[in-house]
Parts: structure tokens; C-alpha cells; sequence
């Protein structure tokens, strides 16, 4: 189980580096580069998670294929959960920067999920009727996932609006004390 209080202090003192750097955007795409880097490669990912494996090894391993070319601030965050033995932490720490990055230009993030891909001006209309609703301006992203079935399922923050065919039918099975 990921601690995401964790990512998210891990993250909150990469984006104030960042921030005096004036390097927000650029640490927040290397940072998303090496996650999908390390996350691309199964063997690279089992190297990375692999808790038997001397960290000095991942440490000169991971500087050598990133040093020079990921910010430093980036790549001192990397090592630095190595060091700490929370590689686990790297992706929800990602997440958690975005969320900063987000808020920083004084915006909420939104995630719209469907079973189907939406287009920009339909994902546009159904966030400014939720802008109108809630008094709030958002930065969304659209996820797919064909087990919905039908409908959407808005998470903002915390806050999760479900009006998918699937959260019926789960909402459903507990009325009537079903097993799905």
C-alpha cells in the first residue's frame, strides 16, 4: 500500500525546488521522463522496486543513465527515494507534483472517466457546466476505461460523482447485499 501523505511531502519539497529554480515545467516533464522510463522496461522496473538489490548499484546505475539528461533536482529526488528504500513512492509522487503544478496556476485537477473517448469539445462542455456548479475553475484529463460501460465518473480531489453504468450496477449489488 502506497502512502500517498509521503509522495505527497516528497513532492511538495521537489515543486518549492523547483519553484525557487524557476524550473516548475521543466523538473515536472523530467520527472515524468524517467518515471516512464523506468516504468517502460519490466526488468528495469523489477531493478528499480527490487528491495534486495544494493542501493549504491541503483544509485550508479540510475545516475548513469540519467545524469545530464534530467535536471538535477529531478534526479536528486530519484536517488534520494533509492536512498530511503520508497522507490514504490516514485509514480504517486509524480501524481502528487502534478496536483502542485495544477494548483499552482490556481486551477483544480478533474478526472474525467468514460468508457469511451470523448472528444475536446465534449470534454470541454462537461467541464464548464462542473465549473458553473461548483465555482471552481479545473484542469482536466480524460481516462478511458471500458469497464465503466457507460456514463462518467468525475473525481475531483477527494470528491468522486459516479454516474457509470458499472457504479449503478456495484451500487446495486449492495442494496440487494450481492457479491459482484
Amino acid at each position: 500500500m502506497v502512502n500517498r501523505t509521503l509522495a505527497r511531502r516528497y513532492a511538495t519539497a521537489v515543486y518549492e525546488l523547483a519553484t525557487y529554480e524557476a524550473a516548475i515545467d521543466r523538473i515536472g516533464a523530467d520527472l515524468e521522463r524517467i518515471v516512464r522510463s523506468i516504468e517502460s522496461d519490466e526488468e528495469t522496473k523489477r531493478f528499480f522496486l527490487a528491495p534486495v538489490v544494493d542501493r549504491y548499484e541503483k544509485e550508479r546505475a540510475l545516475t548513469k543513465a540519467f545524469a545530464g539528461r534530467v535536471e538535477e533536482i529531478a534526479l536528486h529526488a530519484l536517488l534520494l527515494l533509492v536512498r530511503k528504500h520508497r522507490e514504490a513512492l516514485l509514480r504517486p509522487m509524480l501524481e502528487e507534483y502534478h496536483a502542485l503544478e495544477v494548483s499552482g496556476r490556481g486551477l483544480e485537477p478533474l478526472v474525467v472517466t468514460s468508457a469511451r473517448p470523448l472528444g475536446k469539445e465534449e470534454l470541454e462542455r462537461i467541464v464548464r457546466r462542473i465549473e458553473g456548479i461548483y465555482g471552481r475553475r479545473f484542469e482536466a484529463r480524460l481516462r478511458v476505461d471500458p469497464g465503466v460501460i457507460g456514463g462518467l465518473r468525475i473525481t475531483m480531489g477527494d470528491r468522486r460523482v459516479d454516474g457509470t453504468v458499472a457504479g449503478r450496477l456495484e451500487q446495486l449489488a449492495r442494496t440487494l447485499n450481492v457479491p459482484l
